[in-house]
């Protein structure tokens, strides 16, 4: 049976580019270990809201939770996502915390701005649109407490990770390495990141697929031998292989332009 899906009708605002709420400022200390600014209230979520093309969901500063079929706390695949995103539709000041399901899902270009993961669930956000074009931006924020990866690209075009914080995770960007729709090109940016060990990998890409990672203004706290990005061979079945990491023609960085504390 489908999951049903609700719709919140709610006053929308739009953000300038240039805006920064007092929830990012905020937020950027969750690398110290700092917790995240309290919510304005809690949301229950049992079914996944949707956002149109164009839309804008403002949550305020709301904290948004799952409960019922969005509530079970598990990492297995294939959950459903708490919020889905049309193409050109933005997520802007929410708090998402635990249960988080799987996340967001962005169907084409999107906009997350300043949204908070306080219990990264299966993933944080997964990218899958089908369009090489497409570019789904992450500005502000951060991410806390993720088993396995934050942000998961399965579909085409381009990730920017943007003035964002991360803690406690796996990887917080994977290109997909056993997608079914692979061999797929995809790429990242990563901007004015810092990560919080414990972190095993700030990036992995598929060598083989002509994926790139390029990197500017990153920060790693206590852990000088966290990955910066991983290099995998990508298949059609099967898992991917491990083959390497470091700065590359893939892997645009300078070893000495991160910064440690």
């Amino acid at each position: 049976m489908a999951l049903p899906v609700i719709r919140f009708v709610r006053p929308r605002k739009l953000f300038s580019a240039l805006a920064v709420s007092a929830l990012t400022v905020a937020t950027m200390a969750a690398t110290a270990g700092a917790d995240a600014p309290p919510p304005r209230a809690d949301v229950p979520v049992d079914a996944t809201i949707e956002v149109g093309a164009g839309e804008v969901f403002d949550g305020e500063g709301d904290r948004y939770y799952g409960v019922g079929e969005l509530g079970d706390g598990g990492q297995g695949e294939d959950q459903p996502a708490m919020f889905e995103l049309a193409d050109g539709a933005t997520l802007s000041d929410v708090v998402i915390g635990a249960p988080a399901a799987d996340g967001v899902h962005c169907l084409g270009t999107c906009t997350l701005r300043n949204v908070v993961w306080e219990d990264v669930g299966e993933d944080a956000a997964t990218f899958k649109a089908e369009d090489a074009g497409a570019t789904m931006t992450v500005e502000g924020g951060s991410a806390a407490r993720a088993d396995d990866k934050v942000f998961q690209h399965n579909g085409a075009g381009t990730v920017i990770i943007r003035n964002f914080a991360v803690s406690d995770f796996g990887k917080l960007y994977r290109a997909c390495g056993n997608c079914g729709n692979n061999p797929q090109e995809r790429h990242v940016r990563l901007e004015n990141v810092s990560a919080t060990a414990p972190g095993d990998s700030l990036v992995g890409i598929n060598v083989n697929y002509g994926d790139t990672a390029t990197f500017s203004g990153i920060t790693v706290a206590g852990d000088r031998e966290m990955e910066i990005c991983g290099w995998y061979e990508g298949v059609t079945d099967g898992e991917p292989d491990h083959v390497g990491s470091g700065p590359s023609d893939q892997c645009r960085y300078d070893p000495d332009g991160i910064s440690y504390e």
